[in-house]
């Protein structure tokens, strides 16, 4: 396993991010997610290998994702050796100080733990005060309870009016940026990636295998995920004529180097910046695949090649109003 910092600070994650959203008892946000038993195998087997950044929710699952989380890593490594994340938005108040105070203390208790590494939004508050927000969060790092912040899909004026807010009072800034962002999706190579560049905020993309659109050379899959996902459907269905010219491409390099087409499209993450892709896999070998991708080099020919079909999309990730995860997931 290669190694890396958030940001600008001293915690070190592995170059590979568990993502939490496929622990939890299943039904309660999606049909797909394993159970704890299965959560723990997976956690366990990632561990293992070396990874030791993992991403969750409040709202993933209804808050099992956080306690399958807790018990798994209490179980397994000391908490000093664990990067452990969690997000803020999708709840009562959104990010108003009253909903950030309530909402940490019940993170950390699903957790088991008495701090965060890193603690994101998930979701701009359109409703919110930016200053409130900011304050908010800063009292945490104050109090102990988080280490660093970040945020997650937003606009590019968003996320900087935000950092300006936290400059100008001297309050803790955001260190790192969790944006929808893969071969299918590059939206944010137009904004808010560069301004992330341009202030040292580390990059850790959620989907960066589009929903496994990458990891196969057919667009439909016969998995639970793949027939029930109705929030990945919506993200990449409208698209998948076009895209398929990039999946096949991805298909082809894939079998050039005698690899994956996971480990072509992971490989590509970091070749663009990337610090930690975030990776949702149900099954232990999804992340054995994943770590075998730090040993492809793509050449400045094959990222052209692969990025050459692309056209713009419909922005997915940033929202232009407030909406719940019940309106995400229609």
């Amino acid at each position: 396993m290669e190694y890396t910092t958030l940001g600008k600070t001293a915690i070190e994650v592995s170059k590979l991010c568990v993502g939490c959203m496929s622990f939890g008892k299943a039904k309660t946000m999606h049909d797909w997610t394993l159970d704890e038993s299965e959560s723990k195998k997976v956690i366990k087997h990632a561990l293992d290998l070396g990874i030791n950044f993992f991403d969750t929710a409040n709202v993933y699952s209804a808050g099992t994702s956080e306690e399958y989380l807790g018990k798994a890593l209490k179980e397994n490594i000391a908490r000093d050796k664990v990067v452990i994340a969690s997000k803020v938005y999708f709840n009562p108040g959104r990010l108003s100080k009253e909903a950030i105070h309530r909402e940490i203390d019940g993170t950390l208790k699903r957790l088991g733990t008495d701090y965060l590494d890193l603690y994101l939004i998930h979701r701009f508050d359109h409703q919110t005060p930016i200053v409130e927000t900011m304050e908010a969060l800063n009292e945490l790092v104050k109090a102990g309870k988080v280490r660093a912040l970040g945020a997650s899909a937003m606009y590019g004026y968003q996320f900087y009016n935000m950092q300006l807010v936290a400059r100008d009072n001297n309050w803790a800034r955001f260190e790192t940026m969790e944006n929808h962002y893969n071969l299918l999706y590059r939206e944010d190579e137009r904004e808010l990636i560069p301004l992330c560049r341009q202030m040292d905020v580390s990059l850790m993309p959620y989907s960066p295998l589009a929903a496994g659109h990458l990891a196969r050379p057919t667009w439909g899959s016969t998995s639970l995920r793949g027939q029930t996902d109705k929030v990945a459907q919506g993200k990449y269905d409208k698209t998948e004529e076009q895209d398929l010219k990039i999946v096949a491409r991805v298909h082809e390099l894939a079998q050039k180097y005698e690899v994956s087409m996971a480990q072509i499209a992971l490989a590509w993450q970091w070749a663009k910046g990337v610090t930690a892709p975030i990776i949702g896999g149900t099954k232990a070998r999804n992340y054995t695949d994943a770590v075998k991708a730090l040993d492809v080099h793509l050449t400045g020919n094959d990222l052209a090649y692969l990025e050459e079909p692309y056209i713009p999309h419909p922005i997915v990730g940033a929202l232009d109003q407030d909406q719940t995860v019940t309106q995400i997931m229609k």
